[in-house]
């Protein structure tokens, strides 16, 4: 029973559809826009160690990628967009406040 993934040819996101059975496929609607869709090339996941993902991800490359608000709201804008997600609105909300010069205390009692 595989689920399939389609990228919008309208506005670029992705939208996964479940199949019963593989002869049954056909391209869904777009569940944002409602447009043609064409069949994308799912990600997938790939295991690592706890130390390998804590190396990988953990820290930036430079205590200046923490003191900059821009740098941490581009980096998770490139991160949803990446996945294909759309950024929750609190989260947008953050960002934009951020770049506005108002930290979330998280940041700012770094």
């Amino acid at each position: 029973m595989p689920i399939y993934e389609y990228k919008c040819k309208s506005c670029n996101r992705l939208t996964s559809q479940f199949f019963r059975s593989a002869s049954s496929e056909k391209p869904p609607p777009c569940q944002h826009c409602g447009a043609k869709t064409a069949k994308a090339l799912s990600r997938f996941a790939m295991g690592r160690s706890a130390s390998s993902a804590k190396s990988d991800f953990s820290s930036p490359r430079s205590a200046a990628e923490y003191n900059d608000p821009r740098q941490i709201g581009r980096w998770v804008e490139d991160k949803f967009d990446s996945y294909g997600m759309d950024l929750p609105d609190g989260a947008r909300e953050m960002i934009d406040a951020a770049r506005d010069g108002e930290l979330p205390d998280a940041v700012r009692d770094l």
